[in-house]
């Protein structure tokens, strides 16, 4: 898996911000942060999670002229804006996308960009998809002020891991998928996010660290992160959890 993005939905910099972490970000820091996407690439294939602004950026840096598969956590911007590049991509090449979410996922995604299902093939996952081998179950996750998302638990062999990259104030079932993890990835906006909760949208580390003992995962790496969170710094993480960088590399196994 390569984190081709691992900001949250303004990205690091920020345009309007001059803050220490976006002023590194400008020059080519650790901090540089575009929208968060990952891909998974292996013998059986491979696909993208998530297909925001910054798709053609990650292309090009991977060095890729086509990617097939893209399977879609919510309709917000962050998350589909690549999506009309990708078609038009997916139009020049005369190869058909094939896109992946839950049904009312999918329903907004066409509201929004009407002309898609003219390149791209649409499949709803809501009973499950595999991809790449990977067995891929979707539950939808409170996702704050914005409403809800979905996250995906993915399983092969004997590794289970899950994405869940918007989400705050899980109830009790929703935290039952995050259960039995040996790779948690998880967003995290903030380090410690002030603001009243019922503004909030996103998961701050000190609440994830909460999560992280109820559920227990063997691992965990933390993404969708602001300029709030600078990765010079150290914050005492505990050993088994860490924050993601761009263009990290991981092996699933």
């Amino acid at each position: 898996m390569t984190f081709w993005g691992t900001g949250d939905a303004m990205g690091v910099p920020r345009v309007y911000c001059e803050c220490e972490v976006c002023q590194e970000a400008r020059s080519g820091g650790v901090n540089r942060r575009f929208r968060s996407a990952v891909f998974i690439d292996g013998e059986e294939g491979g696909f993208l999670i998530d297909c925001g602004p910054d798709w053609q950026a990650g292309m090009e840096r991977e060095g890729l002229r086509f990617v097939e598969q893209i399977l879609i956590t919510h309709a917000h911007f962050d998350h589909i804006g690549g999506l009309p590049e990708w078609a038009d991509a997916c139009r020049w090449l005369g190869q058909r996308g094939q896109l992946y979410a839950p049904q009312e996922v999918l329903d907004i995604i066409v509201r929004q960009y009407p002309w898609l299902p003219g390149q791209l093939d649409f499949h709803a996952v809501d009973e499950g998809v595999t991809l790449a081998d990977w067995k891929i179950q979707a539950w939808k996750v409170f996702h704050g002020k914005n409403g809800y998302s979905y996250a995906y638990r993915l399983e092969k062999e004997d590794y289970i891991w899950a994405y869940c990259s918007d989400a705050i104030g899980l109830p009790a079932e929703q935290k039952i998928p995050l259960e039995g993890l040996d790779l948690l990835i998880l967003g995290t906006s903030f380090y410690k996010e002030y603001a009243e909760f019922s503004t909030r949208s996103v998961y701050d580390v000190t609440e994830a660290l909460e999560l992280l003992q109820e559920v227990k995962p063997k691992e965990t790496i933390f993404t969708h992160m602001s300029h709030d969170i600078d990765l010079n710094r150290d914050y005492g993480l505990p050993a088994n959890a860490r924050f993601a960088k761009t263009g990290q590399r991981i092996f699933l196994k």
